[in-house]
């Protein structure tokens, strides 16, 4: 079974498609790195995935749009909907610390996710839109951001790509949750 995801590798939706995988006994399971929502759905229309998952709608976040915009594009079933509770990390190259930090590059949820953690601890810090948390993380690792940057991601990204969590739990609600849209093929 192929499932795509929006996100790269340690992003929410991989651990949502994880959980998903698990609670209903799919043993063999193949999981798309898709990143964006809009390619999630092209991916299913076109049978190139089994099963699409991503994000819809965060407690303190709101809707994703741009899930929503991709939903109004594609015509698709929902199999399931479930939610998942997110902890945001803050990371950053080895051996920097919080003064180093000039800038914040995220997908734009988490910045409303952690709006009073940033605006409390990082108010000069620029903040960077990027299309997914786990591709900031890759891509901070791979060196396509400078030393002055940090990202917000999962912790698990952290191990992944040998980063460094300055923070963590840096979202402003205890309970943080997205519900996420398991979707197949109409």
């Amino acid at each position: 079974m192929k499932i795509g995801v929006m996100g790269d590798k340690g992003s929410f939706s991989e651990e949502a498609a994880i959980q998903y995988a698990q609670e209903n006994e799919i043993k063999h399971y193949e999981i798309k790195y898709l990143i964006n929502a809009d390619p999630v759905l092209k991916n299913l229309t076109s049978s190139a995935i089994d099963i699409g998952i991503f994000p819809v709608q965060n407690s303190t976040g709101g809707i994703v749009e741009e899930a929503m915009h991709a939903m109004a594009k594609y015509s698709f079933t929902i199999k399931d909907i479930f939610s998942m509770d997110i902890r945001l990390c803050l990371m950053c190259k080895a051996g920097q610390a919080k003064e180093d930090i000039k800038k914040i590059v995220s997908h734009p949820q988490p910045f409303k996710q952690a709006k009073n953690y940033l605006a409390e601890n990082y108010k000069d810090a620029e903040k960077i839109e990027g299309k997914d948390t786990a591709k900031a993380a890759k891509d901070l690792s791979n060196g396509e951001f400078d030393d002055e940057t940090a990202i917000i991601a999962s912790k698990r990204c952290a191990e992944i790509y040998g980063l460094q969590i300055l923070h963590e739990n840096i979202q402003d609600l205890k309970f943080n949750v997205t519900t996420f849209l398991a979707v197949v093929k109409e």
